[in-house]
């Protein structure tokens, strides 16, 4: 098959759409892995948005505009940014919840759940000694031995500006507040320093809130800038510090417990209160914080209501007074008084199957349940609520808004996945829809062991459409193949009819020429010489005829210009050229486009049964009709002459070559012919359908069968078939 132009141009568009969509690709990941702008990053927390970050441990939720942490949780993390960034500052407003410090990282790496499970810097303000921290941290700690001192001390509750700055190998951190806008800073250098990292939050034993938290490339003056607030604190490589100068000594010695307060375990009160409901002074750990109140100890969990409390956390050990009102599962303490011993470390679930939760034995109490995601919807006040099953059980589990909304939009039904929550079965929550309703405190608590199963309706419909996109797009390549290897044949067949017109039939004419003027010179008595060139003459005019229209046949150069119809139109008129047969043509239906093989095998046969019916049927009046129906192109040749009886003829090799030609593209042959009133043929070629999704299957199976089936060769697919 030659190459055409076509291909070559159709080759390189591809190619040239191919390359440059690699390097559109390329050019789009190297600007995502290199961010270039006014700033890395600006802080989305006051539009309720923070998918971009990613949380270690902690109980991290949106409040407000605020970054909140609850827990009390050694070393809770929330991190963001780009391992590639390195010269940069990070900034932003922070308050602590407890005794304890939080802060912020800078160029993080290799982050894991755990106290300092990361490689990078921190700087942090802390309570235990009133102090601004900096140190690095490699999965170990490391602080700067002098620490700057901030006058008036840390207060819990308390707004400062934090910002953290890292140039090369110089980390800088300052810290001001609404009581002292001077800044107090620290500085280190370290020769062995971290190149580049990731942002991020951090809080240890104590939570905290963050704000305004802002990211900005930095250069050398940005640098100097900060420095020159710097005093003689330490500029210096991070050291390991003595024991007496941990950056993590004890907390304050714990409050003294109340003399003569008679304290009773959870799980007690529901039978000791049952006949009279009094008051009753428990001690536990807050579990939930918000909006609910639960605290739990070794023996179970309670609701607490209309309390009167400080800003309480999770993790935080408490004492509760109050009166008890005890449930079919567990008790609620009303009107209580609360009183926060210490800051403790939040307790871990307790690992039970929803059959089991639902039994209410684990009423109120911080449980770790596993379930597959059947249904999720929005709630009043915009909670989140997630419909789940496991074991034949149906149960619901319910996250407040805020941060947990991201992980809830990307949760896909019939995901598996493993929640960590407090497990209620009061029926004022579960509204008697489910045995028992999970509230989750943050999106932490959602785990997604496994996705849906592959073979979802929605996937099989997927895959179902991709599979009919990719045969269309199958038969339309096949269809240009087609079409370039028939323009191909096409072009040849031109090549060899100008061939042809240049040697053979300019020969004929030539040869014709010689006899005629050799006839003309010999003298008239030479009687048997002129009939031999007579005869010669006529033979070598018939040869001549003959060559015309094999070249005819091959050079179908109307078909290129004119549509089907008009080109056949065409090549009758010329050959009954000066004679008295008159030739009709009519178009019916609404016209077309018509594939090209086709409309090459309809002009085929149509000029087969133009020739047959000049040479041998002597008409007077030749009808050529092409009629455009919804799916098929049918020409009819019909003629007034003197017929035959099909019966006879039929096995003749031009019949049998007109039938070959339209099985090539699945059309049907017909043949009428009735001696003395005239023969007629009809070719009926079915066309491509107009696609809709409706037809795409239909279509697509019957052209692939008849590509299969018309792909293998036929010995008489291409000959020239003459009427025998």
């Amino acid at each position: 098959m030659r190459i055409t132009s076509s291909m070559r141009r159709g080759v390189l568009i591809g190619g040239g759409a191919f390359i440059a969509a690699a390097v559109g690709l390329i050019g789009w990941r190297a600007f995502v892995r290199n961010p270039i702008g006014a700033h890395f990053y600006q802080d989305s927390f006051v539009r309720g948005k923070a998918e971009e970050w990613t949380a270690l441990g902690g109980t991290w939720e949106l409040m407000n505009g605020l970054m909140r942490n609850d827990s009390d949780e050694r070393g809770a993390k929330l991190i963001t940014g780009s391992p590639r960034w390195r010269n940069y500052s990070v900034e932003a407003d922070l308050s602590l919840l407890g005794q304890g410090d939080a802060g912020l990282i800078i160029r993080s790496g290799r982050e894991e759940e755990g106290v300092d499970a990361y490689s990078g810097y921190y700087a942090g303000i802390r309570t235990i000694d009133d102090s601004l921290v900096l140190g690095r941290a490699e999965h170990g700690w490391r602080e700067v031995t002098k620490k700057a001192s901030i006058p008036g001390g840390i207060q819990p509750f308390a707004r400062y500006h934090l910002k953290l700055l890292a140039y090369d190998c110089q980390i800088v951190a300052a810290i001001t507040s609404a009581s002292r806008p001077s800044p107090e800073s620290i500085a280190i250098t370290d020769p062995d320093c971290v190149p580049s990292g990731r942002v991020g939050l951090r809080s240890y034993r104590s939570g905290g809130t963050w704000s305004n938290v802002i990211v900005r490339p930095v250069d050398h003056d940005d640098l100097m800038a900060m420095l020159s607030n710097e005093t003689d604190r330490g500029v210096r490589a991070p050291g390991i510090p003595p024991p007496s100068n941990s950056a993590f000594a004890p907390l304050a010695p714990l409050p003294a417990l109340r003399p003569n307060v008679h304290v009773e375990s959870i799980e007690s009160l529901r039978l000791a209160y049952l006949a009279r409901p009094a008051e009753a002074t428990i001690r536990g750990v807050v579990i939930l914080n918000a909006p609910m109140l639960f605290v739990q100890d070794s023996t179970g969990g309670v609701y607490v209501t209309q309390h009167q409390s400080p800003a309480l956390k999770v993790g935080d050990e408490v004492e509760v007074t109050g009166m008890v009102r005890p449930g079919e599962f567990s008790s609620v303490i009303d009107n209580a008084n609360i009183r926060v011993l210490w800051e403790g470390i939040p307790v871990a679930p307790v690992a039970v199957t929803a059959p089991q939760a639902s039994t209410g034995k684990f009423d109120a109490t911080f449980i770790e349940v596993q379930g597959r995601l059947s249904a999720k919807e929005r709630g009043p006040e915009n909670t989140l609520i997630l419909d789940l099953e496991e074991a034949g059980q149906s149960f619901r589990a319910i996250m407040n808004p805020g941060r947990s909304a991201y992980v809830f939009d990307r949760l896909k039904i019939g995901s598996r996945v493993s929640l960590r929550g407090i497990c209620v079965v009061d029926p004022a929550i579960t509204n008697n829809l489910t045995p028992f309703v999970l509230l989750l405190r943050s999106s932490e608590d959602v785990n997604v062991l496994a996705g849906p199963p592959w073979w979802s309706t929605g996937h099989v419909l997927a895959m179902l459409a991709a599979i009919l996109l990719l045969g269309v797009v199958s038969v339309f390549v096949f269809q240009r193949v087609e079409n370039w290897r028939l323009r191909a044949v096409l072009d040849e067949r031109e090549r060899l009819a100008h061939e042809m017109h240049d040697t053979l039939a300019q020969s004929f004419a030539g040869i014709g020429f010689q006899l005629q003027a050799i006839r003309n010179n010999l003298p008239e008595r030479e009687a048997t010489i002129h009939q031999q060139l007579e005869l010669a003459s006529n033979l070598v005019r018939h040869s001549h005829e003959e060559a015309r229209r094999s070249i005819a046949m091959l050079r179908p150069q109307s078909l290129e210009s004119e549509d089907l119809l008009s080109a056949l139109d065409l090549h009758a008129r010329r050959l009954v050229e000066g004679g008295s047969v008159r030739v009709v043509s009519e178009k019916t239906g609404e016209a077309r486009s018509i594939p090209l093989r086709v409309a090459d095998t309809l002009f085929r046969v149509g000029q087969e049964s133009i020739a047959n019916s000049l040479r041998h049927a002597n008409p007077s009046v030749l009808k050529i009709r092409l009629q455009y129906d919804e799916n098929s192109a049918s020409l009819q040749v019909e003629d007034d002459g003197t017929g035959f009886i099909p019966e006879d003829i039929s096995q003749g090799f031009g019949i049998r070559g007109m039938r070959r030609r339209a099985q090539t593209v699945s059309a049907t042959f017909h043949l009428n012919s009735t001696p003395g009133e005239g023969t007629r043929i009809e070719v009926t070629a079915p066309l491509p359908p107009r696609l809709t999704f409706a037809t795409w299957p239909k279509f697509l199976s019957k052209y692939l069968m008849e590509s299969w089936i018309h792909a293998r060769p036929s010995k008489l697919s291409n000959s020239h078939s003459y009427r025998g």
